[in-house]
């Protein structure tokens, strides 16, 4: 699961040096003080709701895919899925995995903002220059918000993605869940509090070097692209609209979402199948889960799913962006806009 876009404050950074450089005027950023903070939270809970259910058919597909054995085409495995489960076979899991969003991303949000806060001010008082001390508070915070969020989201991630594979061939014999609560109930019963947080590790070693990429992505595609609009400006003045920056902002966070995608593809198979795949008694460890994977099809087995997985970051970046903006335009108080 990702959270980049939860934080707008990160977001303006790399397009603010660039505009600098190029005599670009972005419009003024709508901040924390200026919204109506009851409006923010329903129509935000609401919007990204709606964002999360749009996106989930591409996380189901690419998680299907992770663990089939042998993993068919992308398009056959969708077919498939429609053809024998109908178009609920693509929001299997839904609801668990919409309940953990909230806390989860709460709990993001603020292991975010406080170590971001935190080590800024200490390597500022160091004496570290404030670009460096930016990148290392920016580095940290992101680090620990990863941390935070899988201690939530990792007992959420295991059930939900049970929840997928269920009715696939790589589930005929686990066990056999009716919901969320029944899933959490049968794993925490057969494997205890270690069932639940299955792949714990994996999943830190995932999202973490994910969130990297995903933050230098995106400010390094803002920076160019914002370059290249003032370097055909030719040496004048722009003050483009609100529109054109959530274009820029979108177009930037797709791109990161696409590296993003392709660096930590193989991590993300490794973490799935030890959350979801019956290790025959044994445990599934993640030199087990590797030399299956190369077994089955060489490193290539590392990047089933990719196409799904590649598609539904980019786009979720993208929306989550630009709804993020859309969001603090229409939490406004008045008079401030």
């Amino acid at each position: 699961m990702s959270f980049m876009a939860a934080s707008g404050a990160e977001e303006e950074e790399g397009a603010a040096a660039a505009a600098a450089a190029g005599q670009i005027h972005l419009p003024a950023e709508v901040d924390w003080e200026m919204l109506d903070k009851w409006r923010f939270f329903v129509l935000g809970a609401a919007l990204f709701s709606g964002v999360s259910a749009a996106l989930y058919p591409a996380v189901v597909l690419k998680t299907r895919l992770q663990v089939a054995q042998p993993a068919p085409p992308c398009l056959r495995a969708a077919a498939s899925i429609l053809r024998h489960e109908g178009p609920r076979g693509f929001y299997r899991g839904f609801a668990t995995s919409l309940a953990g969003t909230v806390p989860a991303r709460a709990l993001y949000m603020g292991a975010l903002e406080a170590t971001k806060s935190a080590v800024g001010t200490a390597t500022l008082r160091f004496g570290v220059p404030e670009p460096a001390a930016s990148a290392a508070a920016s580095a940290a915070a992101g680090l620990s918000a990863a941390v935070a969020a899988q201690v939530v989201w990792t007992p959420i991630d295991v059930v939900s993605q049970r929840l997928m594979v269920q009715g696939s061939a790589a589930a005929t014999a686990a066990a056999k869940y009716r919901g969320g609560v029944d899933a959490f109930k049968k794993i925490l019963f057969s494997d205890g509090l270690r069932g639940l947080y299955r792949g714990f590790g994996m999943s830190i070693l995932t999202y973490a070097p994910s969130n990297a990429v995903w933050w230098a992505s995106y400010s390094l595609s803002q920076r160019l692209i914002w370059g290249g609009i003032g370097y055909h400006m030719g040496g004048g003045e722009l003050r483009p609209g609100h529109g054109t920056v959530v274009v820029v902002q979108g177009i930037s966070a797709a791109v990161a979402g696409g590296a993003s995608a392709v660096m930590t593809m193989p991590l993300d198979t490794i973490k799935t199948r030890m959350q979801v795949l019956d290790g025959g008694g044994e445990r599934m460890t993640i030199g087990r889960t590797v030399r299956s994977l190369l077994r089955e099809g060489g490193w290539g087995a590392c990047y089933r799913g990719l196409g799904p997985r590649w598609a539904s970051m980019s786009v979720s970046a993208t929306t989550m962006i630009t709804t993020y903006e859309f969001l603090k335009r229409l939490s406004a108080k008045e008079g401030f806009l």
